[in-house]
């Protein structure tokens, strides 16, 4: 394996090579751009992307398109007044009715429903749901309003449409959006680690390459094997194909930068740093993709969706790290370093500094260290309590939209399950016994509303619960629908869904997401540690360091949502993903620091390879886990409160593993617990050398 590892890197960063793989990732490059620039026509924001798969609230959501042109969408739009409506305000009514009837599917509105209080009047407008049909015409209908109201007369358009078109609105270029901040953001840090006015665009330029190409595979996925992609799940690849594109790049150049100082010959210097780093990167690559590749077994679709993606742009950065950046590197030459440019037989820059200091902090240390960082770690974990899971529709949205407005004042004046009705799908054959069972459900105000499908198969029934949609009450009465027409009507084939419905669904299936996916992901990056390691302790300990740093991190986030950002709750979704993301990136500096560690003992044995691997490594990872850290909260900044949370959870836990977990707390605990470290494997030397020298190498070709 080692041989063939050696040949791989003496290909890649060899003279004639270089050119052949510039050559063929340009080509590449213009066959992906068309490609990646479809991404769009594949993506879709509709209800079924974010829910789980065999639950009823999804089945009713795909029984809908069953309705064909009878299905529809209802636009809410209610008047209010304090005090009551005037005559004023009524025959406003009456003329926004006929103007909006173009909007209606039918092609008219039905006469107002008028609150038992007086002070409203409520329109719906059935708009027909085919694809960007419903936002559309909910902006055209909320333009026709505007510039309308009377003093004191609010008008708000809320209802599925209103929902709909503003969660949609959050979506809007959304990719292009992260692209250039996670570019800016990446760039800007590049910058500042290497001081170089040169060397900051290799990375960016081959991470930007890397994008590109991620999104090109994911459009083909998304065509031809049916890869649900949304706009959150493609936001959140974009800036993960940019952070973990960045982390390859800056080990490859840190190593490639130390053995410049060793080889005259800069391409002998480039396959000793693909030789020595790469298998620390394919290990670390490897296991963020595997672990992303979990969440294919989660029940949530917005899980699923995410996984596969994250796992394409993960192993298409590795790809184009490995093979377009060593190229670029040596077709520059050490020039792209300047004006820090490294001489051969020069001393490194990362054997001073302030990590030679905190090495031999630990060196004294070491049991004080573990323990104390510890001790902080769980005591962060404590900010978990009284963690709320689950946001109502109105609490994704980080400003409050109109629809929420309206969604208020609807719930004000009429029935509290009016604005968000609760869908029953059943076949036609048993509505009539279904809808019965249905209003004499505890817990239901009314069902209006019976719809037939175009082939006359099936019946959708609207019922209205007398409880918030949002509410547990309405939550229970949910439960008590279906249990009602479980034991009264048998084999009917009845489902309930609706946002009710779908709330509660989703918040279960995620509970069951995690209780499957957490330790399959542990079993799986467990695996991979130990056959990297070839160790059992080390990687037990490491997993305990990042499942510690992820409830530390979670702990912290939460803090933050309900302290300083004012959230609602937790995203049922993002306690699972947050997981994934978080113990796979955790392992991937672990990874990186183990692997240098490892190679390091075997050369002057445990204690000082432990300290000689920090001290190497600590620069470069730690700048890598600043910038991961700084893209993810790129995604802190969107007005989605899941995307924000997850930017949130994401970035604290990477500062986390960077600073304490990866620091202070992992090779703490290799100093304390010594040899046993590594066992059954034994990879220090028996006679430990008394410094780790490294022959100088005869040069063959002159460094042009």
């Amino acid at each position: 394996m080692s041989r063939f590892l050696s040949g791989l890197a003496r290909s890649l960063a060899g003279r004639r090579h270089k050119w052949f793989l510039l050559g063929a990732w340009a080509v590449m490059l213009a066959v992906a751009l068309p490609f990646a620039a479809k991404i769009g026509t594949v993506t879709k924001n509709e209800a079924t992307s974010t829910m789980p798969r065999a639950a009823q609230s999804t089945q009713v959501a795909v029984q809908a398109k069953k309705f064909g042109s009878n299905q529809t969408v209802p636009a809410l739009i209610v008047y209010s007044r304090d005090g009551g409506l005037t005559r004023a305000d009524r025959a406003r009514v009456e003329q926004d009715r006929a103007a909006l009837a173009r909007f209606s599917a039918s092609g008219k509105i039905s006469v107002p429903e008028a609150a038992k209080d007086g002070n409203a009047l409520l329109l719906t407008v059935q708009l027909l749901d085919k694809g960007e049909n419903v936002p559309e015409r909910t902006k055209a209908i909320r333009a026709e309003l505007a510039g309308k109201d009377d003093a004191g007369l609010h008008v708000k358009v809320a209802g599925a449409a209103g929902q709909v078109t503003d969660h949609v609105a959050v979506y809007d270029d959304l990719d292009s959006n992260l692209l250039i901040l996670s570019a800016i953001i990446v760039a800007v840090l590049l910058l500042l680690t290497y001081r170089s006015p040169f060397l900051w665009l290799l990375p960016l330029i081959a991470v930007g390459v890397a994008s590109r190409v991620t999104t090109a595979v994911a459009y083909w996925f998304a065509q031809n094997l049916d890869l649900p992609v949304s706009g959150p799940s493609q936001g959140v690849m974009t800036v993960l194909v940019f952070g973990v594109g960045t982390d390859y790049a800056l080990l490859l150049v840190a190593r490639y930068r130390e053995e410049l100082h060793r080889h005259a010959d800069r391409y002998k210097a480039m396959a000793e740093a693909l030789r020595r780093s790469g298998p620390a990167v394919v290990a670390s690559a490897a296991t963020v993709a595997v672990a992303m590749l979990c969440l294919l077994f989660a029940d949530l679709n917005s899980s699923r969706g995410l996984g596969a993606l994250g796992a394409i742009g993960v192993l298409s950065a590795l790809v184009v790290m490995m093979t377009l950046l060593p190229a670029l590197l040596v077709v520059v030459g050490r020039w792209a370093f300047w004006p820090l440019i490294p001489r051969e037989g020069t001393e490194p820059r990362s054997a001073r500094g302030v990590w030679t200091r905190i090495s031999s902090f630990l060196a004294k240390r070491a049991r004080l260290v573990w323990t104390v960082s510890a001790v902080v770690i769980a005591a962060l974990g404590f900010g978990l309590l009284g963690l709320h899971v689950g946001l109502t529709p109105a609490q994704q949205l980080r400003h409050t939209p109109e629809s929420a407005v309206g969604q208020d004042i609807i719930g004000a004046h009429y029935p509290a399950g009016a604005p968000a009705p609760t869908t029953v799908v059943a076949p036609a054959a048993s509505a009539n016994r279904v809808a019965a069972v249905l209003a004499g459900t505890p817990g239901v105000a009314s069902v209006p509303r019976t719809e037939m499908s175009l082939d006359g198969t099936l019946a959708k029934i609207s019922v209205v619960l007398a409880d918030p949609a949002d509410s547990d009450r309405a939550g229970q009465t949910v439960d008590r629908l279906r249990d009602a027409l479980a034991t009264q009507t048998p084999n009917s084939g009845a489902n309930v869904g609706g946002p009710t419905a779908t709330s509660l669904d989703k918040l279960r299936a995620g509970s069951a997401d995690q209780r499957l996916v957490i330790p399959l992901a542990l079993i799986v990056i467990g695996g991979i540690l130990m056959l990297l390691l070839r160790s059992i302790v080390a990687p037990l300990l490491l997993l305990v360091t990042v499942v510690l740093s992820y409830l530390a991190a979670l702990g912290v986030s939460h803090l933050l949502f309900k302290n300083v950002f004012g959230f609602a709750g937790v995203d049922e979704s993002w306690t699972l993903m947050g997981f994934v993301f978080l113990v796979a990136l955790g392992v991937d500096y672990n990874i990186f620091l183990m692997h240098r560690i490892k190679e390091e003992v075997g050369v002057i044995g445990h204690r000082r390879g432990v300290l000689a691997g920090l001290t190497s490594t600590g620069g470069v990872i730690t700048n890598a886990g600043v910038i991961l850290a700084a893209t993810f909260a790129v995604i802190a900044t969107l007005p989605s409160v899941s995307l924000a949370e997850a930017g949130v959870v994401v970035s604290v836990g990477v500062l986390l593993d960077t600073f304490v977990v990866r620091s202070l707390l992992v090779p703490a605990l290799a100093l304390d617990i010594g040899k046993r470290f590594w066992w059954p494997n034994r990879p220090w030397p028996s006679t430990p050398l008394a410094a780790p020298p490294r022959r100088r190498q005869v040069v063959t070709h002159a460094d042009d």
